[in-house]
């Protein structure tokens, strides 16, 4: 009966070993979330296309190449003020502020070219706003072009993408399973470890020997008393 009773218990423990969750369960749990939130974030999401126009600072014969790559620098951060954008609004038609989220400038130090790029959820509205947003950079740099000696000129115009620019579903489910596997990852190594039970065995030993030795009291009168007899 009693080695019934000890099997029982040995095959309860291990399908409770079996039945319990894994220490790194968390990592395969962040990764799967982190997969279905990418996918249905690039589902959900609208797709957004982007398109670029480029202008070119030249100079004239009396000003150096040096000064046109600086001039360049300086118009690609006045490309989204409000004088700019106001002048550019009308032709992109949308309003302003909202033109200023967007379009973004950009540029290269070892070309005085400017790059305009424009986004949209349409693919002609997109082109639409930077070439407005060209033009209007153009037209006020251009009136200070005898003062500066530099001018911009439209290198290439923006034309309405084929592709968005957005990354689609399977792109952005990649990305959520990675970002969720490495925080699965680092909540493994920073989570507090758990001291074993098998560690606190030793500690109580100790104890139990001591307790199985008989008090200094009951070892004298055991002498005692043999003495006697």
């Amino acid at each position: 009966m009693a080695d019934t009773a000890d099997q029982k218990k040995t095959d309860h423990r291990r399908r409770a070993r079996f039945l319990r969750n894994p220490a790194w369960w968390p990592l395969p749990a962040a990764a799967l979330l982190g997969l279905a939130a990418g996918g249905a974030y690039g589902v959900l999401k609208a797709p957004e296309y982007a398109a670029t126009s480029y202008v070119v600072a030249v100079p004239d014969d009396t000003t150096e190449p040096a000064t046109a790559l600086g001039f360049s620098q300086a118009y690609a951060r006045i490309a989204t003020s409000s004088s700019t954008l106001a002048y550019a609004q009308p032709r992109a038609g949308v309003s302003a502020r909202r033109l200023r989220t967007q379009v973004r400038a950009e540029t290269s130090p070892e070309s005085p070219m400017i790059a305009i790029t424009g986004t949209s959820k349409s693919p002609a509205q997109a082109a639409d706003i930077a070439n407005a947003v060209a033009d209007a950079l153009s037209l006020s740099s251009n009136q200070a072009a005898k003062s500066t000696g530099v001018q911009l000129l439209l290198f290439s115009q923006a034309v309405a993408p084929t592709e968005p620019a957005s990354p689609s579903a399977p792109v952005s489910g990649a990305v959520g399973l990675c970002a969720g596997g490495l925080l699965g990852g680092l909540w493994l190594l920073a989570r507090p470890r758990r001291r074993p039970a098998a560690a606190a065995a030793p500690a109580a030993a100790p104890a139990e020997e001591y307790a199985s030795l008989p008090a200094q009291g009951e070892h004298s009168e055991t002498k005692e008393k043999e003495s006697a007899r």
